[in-house]
């Protein structure tokens, strides 16, 4: 029988970290914005979080779209980042490609990781770019992970979802042998998180939300009415299929 392995639940607010920590999740990622990917949240937001007593591991992503970075794009993730650990997070997730978006930009990364301060850091799913063009190995990408020293990768094998990425992501996980943790994320559904442990990654990762219409009409300015929460028995669910 495959051993119990982390779960992280993405989260956007308070109350989805105390969702997270009621059901037994490991850690929660925090960002705003999942309809784009996530992107980073405010400082008050993190404090607010932080205080719910669970790990927080904050995304730090400025804006959309993809993951080749301005000057000053890079400056002000650096500084996100250790703003993030002075309010509190116990880990930041990040992640950047280099100007042909054709491997990881290791100088940006390690002028972060160092703004980390100590703090756990996690490489997001801008390697699924890398992962998904058949010229770049999950070899070379482990070694980038490797030189770079962080904890963990969050992939989906370089596929739409965990589930069509497996075969890949377990060559990443064999590959690093644990010098890297390997967290598959990406369109995780329950039904996956067997197979996952199968292959021995070190943790899921998925957001288990739902649509609320709570806060009523957003008129005409106001975009969508509808906002994402974090749905309990989903979080629960993926505990359960994750340690027992």
């Amino acid at each position: 029988m495959p051993q119990g392995i982390d779960v992280e639940i993405v989260v956007q607010d308070p109350a989805g970290v105390r969702i997270a920590n009621d059901a037994g999740a490991t850690r929660v990622e925090l960002c705003t914005a999942l309809g784009v990917g996530g992107l980073s949240p405010s400082i008050s937001l993190i404090e607010r979080c932080v205080a719910q007593g669970l790990p927080v591991h904050v995304l730090i992503r400025p804006r959309p779209g993809g993951f080749v970075y301005t000057d000053e794009e890079k400056d002000l993730i650096r500084a996100d980042i250790a703003a993030s650990v002075r309010a509190g997070a116990a880990g930041v997730v990040i992640g950047a490609l280099d100007t042909k978006a054709s491997g990881l930009d290791m100088a940006a990364l390690e002028t972060w990781i160092a703004a980390a301060d100590g703090g756990d850091v996690t490489i997001h799913r801008c390697v699924d770019v890398l992962l998904e063009t058949p010229t770049t190995s999950p070899e070379a990408v482990g070694d980038a992970l490797i030189s770079l020293g962080v904890t963990r990768v969050l992939t989906s094998g370089g596929a739409t979802t965990v589930g069509r990425g497996l075969a890949t992501i377990d060559a990443l996980s064999r590959y690093l042998n644990g010098k890297v943790q390997v967290m598959a994320g990406g369109g995780t559904q329950i039904e996956d998180i067997a197979p996952l442990r199968a292959i021995g990654v070190a943790a899921v990762h998925l957001s288990a939300r739902m649509t609320s219409h709570a806060a009523g009409p957003a008129g005409p300015g106001g975009g969508d009415g509808a906002f994402d929460v974090t749905n309990p028995d989903l979080v629960r669910a993926a505990v359960r299929a994750a340690t027992q």
